[in-house]
């Protein structure tokens, strides 16, 4: 907001809000990452950029956790895995030398 203009001003068009009759009026519903509170309001999407830039840093980092967990399991499977066959191999080599 440019000092001394209204709490309404755009500065994309350098006036006041033209509200619904612009096309970054946006209307969102969900909840505040933040608050938790309910959110269900028409706002400009402009405005809305930090709200929602905010919600997905915390996805991001609920998905960068599944994936590292997923990852963690799948080294764990694979060590197993591995001492398996490795078993298996150790055991052909005995079984030919006799």
């Amino acid at each position: 907001m440019i000092f001394g203009e209204s709490e309404n001003y755009c500065p994309l068009i350098k006036k006041e809000c033209i509200g619904s009759k612009c096309s970054w009026f946006t209307h969102v519903r969900g909840q505040n990452p933040q608050t938790g509170q309910d959110v269900d309001e028409h706002m400009c999407a402009v405005a809305w950029l930090p709200m929602l830039l905010i919600e997905n840093s915390k996805q991001q980092r609920s998905t960068s956790s599944a994936v590292e967990s997923f990852r963690n399991e799948s080294i764990k499977r694979s060590d197993i895995m591995n001492t398996l066959i490795s078993g298996a191999q150790q055991m052909m080599i005995e079984d030919s030398s006799k």
